[in-house]
C-alpha cells in the first residue's frame, strides 16, 4: 500500500490531536519475518547496551536492546528500506525525517512486569516536539497486554521523569534531578486511571502504533501464561529536533556516540549515525 493511502488526512489529524494512532496492516509478512530473524540474532548477539529489565522467580525476563541496527542487518534493512520513515514524516507533518535508534523488547510468556508510565523525549539526548516512536509487535498482542498511551498527553509539559535506573537496576540509566529543578513530579497515572483517557489496541503482526515522543505511555506487560511478546520499536526525528545533553542523565545516553560523531548540544541531528531517510517531495507548481 502506498504511504499516502495508508496515512490518510484523518490519521494525520488524529495523530496531531491525540498524540498516537494505530495503523492496521502497515507492514507485510516479509517484514515481520525479517525483523523476527533480526530479534533472534539480537538475543544471540546482544550489544553492550542490552538490559534485562526484570527477572522473576520463575525465570521470566524482559530483554531490551537499542541502536542494534549498527550490527543487526535486518534492523538496518527495515530502517532504510521500509516505509516507516515516510509514515513518520507524514504523521509529524515535517519536511524531513532522521532515524534516531531502534529498540527491542522481548518479554517471556506470562511476564507480569509492566513498564511504568513515562515520556520518552525527556530521557533522550535530543530535544524537540517533532519526534515519534513506532511500536510494532511481531506477534499478536491483546489489548490488556499492549502499550497504553494517555490521549492528548503529548501537549502536556515535560515532567520530572522516574529514575529509570531504579526500575531496571542498571546504573547506566540513572536519571537524577537537582533539588532546584522546577519541573512538576510525574503524575500517578496508574493510581488514578479513571481520570485519564487511555488508548490501547488489540494488535496483529503488521500493525504499528506511532506516538509522539512526549506522549505519556507505559504498560505492555501482563502477559498470559502461553503468550510472549516481541516488539520492534523505532524512533524518528523531525525538523525542530536539536541535540541536548541533559545533566540529570539520559536513557538511552547517546552523548558519547554523538560527541564522537562531531555533534554537540544545540546541533541539528545528522551524520551517518542518525541518517536522514525521508524528505517531503516538493508540491507541484
Amino acid at each position: 500500500m502506498d504511504v499516502a493511502e495508508l496515512v490518510t488526512n484523518e490519521l494525520v489529524a488524529a495523530y496531531s490531536r491525540d498524540g498516537a494512532v494505530c495503523l492496521r496492516g502497515a507492514f507485510g509478512p516479509e517484514w515481520i519475518a525479517t525483523l523476527t530473524t533480526g530479534i533472534e540474532r539480537n538475543i544471540a548477539e546482544p550489544s553492550d547496551r542490552s538490559r534485562f529489565w526484570d527477572r522473576d522467580a520463575d525465570g521470566r525476563t524482559t530483554f531490551y536492546d537499542s541502536q542494534s541496527w549498527l550490527h543487526i542487518p535486518e534492523y538496518r534493512d527495515f530502517a532504510f528500506r521500509s516505509d516507516m520513515a515516510g509514515i513518520a514524516g507524514r504523521l509529524m507533518e515535517v519536511e524531513a525525517v532522521n532515524f534516531f535508534f531502534d529498540a527491542v523488547f522481548v518479554r517471556s510468556a506470562g511476564t507480569r512486569f509492566r513498564t511504568p508510565f513515562h515520556q520518552d523525549e525527556p530521557y533522550w539526548s535530543v530535544e524537540g516536539f517533532e519526534t515519534c516512536s513506532a511500536w510494532m509487535p511481531l506477534v499478536p498482542v491483546a489489548k490488556v497486554s499492549a502499550l497504553e498511551l494517555v490521549r492528548g498527553s503529548h501537549r502536556w509539559p515535560a515532567f520530572r521523569q522516574i529514575d529509570w535506573g531504579s526500575v531496571n537496576g542498571d546504573t547506566r540509566d540513572q536519571v537524577v534531578y537537582d533539588d532546584g529543578d522546577d519541573r512538576s513530579p510525574f503524575p500517578d497515572i496508574e493510581g488514578d486511571r479513571d481520570s485519564y483517557e487511555i488508548l490501547s489496541w488489540d494488535m496483529e503482526p503488521g500493525d504499528v502504533v506511532v506516538f509522539n515522543g512526549r506522549m505519556v505511555h507505559g504498560g505492555s506487560g501482563n502477559l498470559a501464561p502461553d503468550r510472549d511478546l516481541k516488539v520492534f520499536n523505532t524512533q524518528w526525528l523531525g525538523d525542530d529536533v536539536r541535540v541536548l545533553f541533559r545533566p540529570e542523565g539520559m536513557s538511552p545516553d547517546h552523548s558519547a556516540a554523538m560527541t564522537a560523531a562531531g555533534l554537540s548540544s544545540g546541533d541539528r541531528i545528522g551524520t551517518d549515525l542518525y541518517p536522514q531517510l525521508w524528505r517531503r517531495e516538493p508540491t507541484p507548481v
